[in-house]
């Protein structure tokens, strides 16, 4: 039986994900910050659950040598946990910044050192790193968010070349919008308290994403994610939701005026 650790396993992506590789027989380790809280993965017999927190390099010590304890062998690590801070970085505390960057990205790097081990003594294993669309191009209010998803796609894709040299590899899910819970308890808006020559824009951007297309479901995005790990290739990159396939194409095939003057256009600035 195939194993994989799964971070950010308490709702959407994390969950979903945890969910249907348990249904293909996968044996999973679905780590979140609160598992007492958990009431649903835990029925699950092809599922155990484990606390972590990402932003606590104690917390992931712990849980890496508990799973490869209880696992012996770790076949597949996803690195899911994630948040996003949007806003007027003049109006940004320094506590929020570094929180940003040390769950979407210091998080990241340091649950991945702690299963690379494993992996290289059993000279094959896979990291799946869950970016964005948003790892492709930046939009208003998001300098933290963006700044940290490119973060991710940069560190993946070098990383990847290393990884593979001793039998690892390295894969980068990047979803289009998501229908979770990201934009209420995994969303963090920093407006409070910023200068009013920025709510025009803050407006018009609200506006403009109360009115953006409907996201894909939490599922869909876990199919993709299987479907990568299990697909036998070395792709790098995989773009998931019709939103991400338009807007990451857009962006790939404009130069920055095109694309900039694109986004200037969509939200009314």
């Amino acid at each position: 039986m195939r194993s994989i650790v799964i971070t950010g396993s308490s709702s959407g992506i994390g969950k979903a994900t945890a969910k249907y590789f348990a249904e293909q027989g996968w044996k999973v380790a679905a780590t979140m910050r609160s598992p007492e809280k958990e009431t649903e993965l835990t029925e699950d017999e092809n599922i155990s659950v484990y606390q972590l927190d990402v932003s606590d390099t104690q917390s992931i010590i712990t849980v890496a040598e508990q799973i490869i304890s209880d696992f012996s062998k770790v076949d597949v690590l996803l690195n899911n946990a994630g948040y996003g801070s949007y806003g007027i970085l003049e109006a940004t505390s320094e506590d929020k910044i570094r929180r940003q960057f040390d769950v979407n990205v210091i998080g990241m790097l340091l649950v991945t050192q702690a299963f690379l081990p494993n992996m290289r003594e059993n000279g094959d294993g896979m990291i799946v790193n869950v970016s964005s669309m948003g790892g492709r191009f930046g939009l208003p209010l998001g300098t933290l968010y963006h700044g940290s998803k490119f973060a991710v796609e940069g560190m993946s894709e070098a990383l990847s070349y290393e990884l593979s040299t001793i039998g690892i590899k390295l894969k980068i899910i990047q979803p289009g919008g998501v229908n979770t819970n990201f934009a209420t308890t995994s969303f963090d808006m920093n407006i409070e308290g910023s200068p009013e020559a920025y709510m025009p824009l803050v407006q018009k951007f609200m506006t403009a994403m109360q009115s953006s297309p409907i996201a894909s479901e939490s599922e869909l995005i876990a199919t993709a994610i299987y479907d990568a790990i299990t697909d036998g290739t070395d792709q790098l990159r995989y773009i998931v939701g019709a939103d991400g396939e338009q807007l990451v194409g857009a962006r790939s095939q404009m130069s920055d005026a095109e694309f900039t003057a694109l986004v200037r256009q969509q939200i009314g600035l």
